[in-house]
């Protein structure tokens, strides 16, 4: 007759948590109660194929390499946006059972030479977060042969898997509110670098501004660096030099929307009464800076839990056809809009 861990802890007058370390050879107990609970086990029959099965399906099958790739730094870089994508990826990679492995690749570097340093470190497959990259930044990353996700970009000329916020539709979204809500031609707080996720939520800008009727060249566009104080600063030379700004934007981030908010309250606009704004990605910030920002939310965690789910199924099935997975956004409305 077998015993349970539950029973022998009753029996050896320890606590459950003791047995069931001792018993899978865990860190917490002395030496002298790990041999005694696991000879106690032995003498009244414990089931040890229970552990045998507990740690085989605990095993990790692999390891997932994350490859971070800069370019400009300007966007990629220890924002929350970044760490909890990263925080969907290493939590589902947990739920898996494959370790997680992170590198950061610059476009100065040697990538086809680092790229074989990580493929050698027994990498199972590859995310590659692409924000920063051109096409062109992806030629050595086309020559692997082992499954790769690209995440947060997409190239139309590369046959690969993607997975991405759906920019577009968010940007359609903040535009189209921003019509609605102030009965004025939004104006644009354009990134100044180019981003390939910068370029869709342009495409939605212009799309809903001509699905109301209105003229695209009619937009006042300002080009601003993407962070807070970069935007900050660009926004506060334009006013300076005389610029009369329009009665709401969309911004292409929430950075740039709050370092531009800050050099407008300097120059004694009220928001929202004089200037509306609207931001996206829904970062931490907007629930802090005067007055709360509207934004458009993106599931960032989920985001990264899908890249690692859709490598998972290359790494089990390696001639599925490559796809586009497009995660939708949310508008949230706070208080920086009329």
């Amino acid at each position: 007759m077998t015993i349970t861990a539950k029973e022998l802890a009753k029996k050896l007058n320890l606590s459950e948590a003791a047995i069931s370390m001792a018993l899978n050879n865990k860190p917490g107990v002395s030496t002298a109660t790990h041999i005694r609970v696991v000879d106690a086990a032995k003498k009244y029959g414990y089931d040890f194929t229970r552990i045998t099965e507990f740690m085989e399906s605990n095993a990790t099958h692999g390891t997932i390499n994350f490859i971070i790739y800069k370019k400009n730094g300007a966007v990629v870089s220890d924002t929350p946006f970044f760490s909890q994508l990263s925080e969907g990826i290493d939590n589902e990679c947990h739920n898996c059972h494959y370790n997680l492995s992170i590198s950061y690749l610059y476009d100065h570097d040697d990538i086809e030479n680092r790229l074989n340093e990580i493929i050698d470190y027994k990498c199972s497959g590859i995310i590659l977060l692409g924000t920063e990259m051109i096409p062109a930044d992806f030629s050595p990353f086309s020559k692997l042969t082992m499954p790769l996700v690209v995440l947060d970009t997409y190239f139309d000329t590369i046959n690969c898997n993607f997975v991405l916020i759906n920019n577009s539709q968010g940007a359609f979204q903040a535009t189209s509110h921003l019509i609605k809500q102030c009965k004025n031609q939004p104006g644009y707080l354009h990134s100044s670098y180019a981003i390939g996720n910068f370029n869709e939520r342009a495409n939605g800008f212009y799309h809903a501004i001509r699905a109301n009727g209105m003229s695209t060249s009619k937009s006042l566009v300002h080009y601003l660096t993407p962070s807070m104080d970069g935007a900050y600063a660009d926004m506060n030379l334009l006013l300076d030099n005389g610029e009369e700004p329009a009665s709401c934007y969309f911004a292409d981030n929430d950075l740039i929307a709050a370092g531009a908010m800050k050099a407008f309250r300097e120059h004694g606009y009220n928001i929202p009464n004089d200037i509306s704004i609207i931001g996206f990605d829904d970062l931490p910030i907007c629930n802090y800076i005067e007055p709360m920002l509207t934004t458009i939310q993106v599931p960032k965690q989920y985001m990264g839990q899908m890249a690692v789910n859709r490598l998972i199924e290359l790494i089990h099935t390696r001639h599925s056809c490559a796809v586009k997975i497009e995660i939708a956004t949310k508008l949230i409305n706070r208080k920086s809009v009329i």
